[in-house]
């Protein structure tokens, strides 16, 4: 078996075990191949083009984002034409119950090796581990960019500790520059905390069972004042279609 074929298992032993497994940058890299790598600079470049999320029910102008989704299998990942992204207030009391439409993500990035990689990956992991699994999935990418700054906190996930209504989920990290805190915490259905982490370095990656754990950020702040601060993250969602 190859090392990612062994990380792969390992991943999906840890999510049967607990619900979800933190992969850190070398192990992310093994899963995405050389190419993706390689091509790392011009996929995390594109986060610096997302359009202002206008649709925060806090009033907060610190979030931007671009939105896209697709029909997925093992044999084949097809992107749907662009549509709005929907959360019942059961799973996002904040911001749900409206369809969200969200500038699209740019075809270069929806074609990168890098999403193709991580879709594949998603796809590899999720699709054995689901009892009875769909045909094709219902997949969700969103590019997030949380920005903060002197006075103005950036809230990650101003819904609080949640689940997305989904059947697994990915969280990638592409950069963080001059940002303090922004922990991930996980958490079981009745609130008791499985753990707690920083994705700290580009690639470090998360994975979660939506049905068994809720997961939230803390807010960002800037590590040195006057300076901006941003976080811009990756996620996928896959439910059945």
């Amino acid at each position: 078996m190859t090392s990612s074929g062994l990380l792969t298992r390992d991943i999906a032993a840890a999510l049967g075990d607990t619900g979800f497994r933190r992969v850190l940058p070398e192990d992310t890299d093994a899963l995405l191949g050389p190419e993706a790598v390689a091509e790392w600079d011009v996929f995390a470049e594109s986060w610096n083009d997302l359009g202002l999320d206008r649709f925060m029910a806090d009033g907060g102008r610190y979030r931007r984002r671009r939105f896209a989704a697709f029909s997925a299998s093992p044999d084949s990942v097809v992107r749907k034409p662009h549509q709005p992204h929907y959360q019942s207030r059961d799973y996002n009391g904040l911001n749900g119950g409206v369809q969200r439409w969200f500038e699209p993500v740019l075809d270069t990035i929806a074609r990168h090796p890098v999403t193709q990689g991580l879709l594949a990956t998603g796809l590899a992991l999720f699709h054995p581990l689901t009892v009875d699994p769909p045909a094709r999935w219902h997949v969700e990418l969103h590019q997030f960019r949380i920005e903060a700054g002197d006075g103005e906190a950036g809230l990650p996930t101003p819904e609080g500790a949640h689940r997305d209504g989904v059947d697994w989920v990915i969280v990638m990290l592409v950069e963080r520059h001059n940002v303090a805190s922004g922990v991930t915490d996980i958490f079981t259905p009745d609130g008791a905390r499985l753990g707690a982490f920083t994705l700290e370095q580009p690639r470090d990656t998360v994975f979660l069972d939506d049905h068994r754990v809720m997961h939230g950020v803390t807010a960002i702040h800037p590590l040195v004042a006057g300076a901006p601060a941003r976080r811009d993250v990756l996620v996928a969602t896959f439910r059945r279609e």
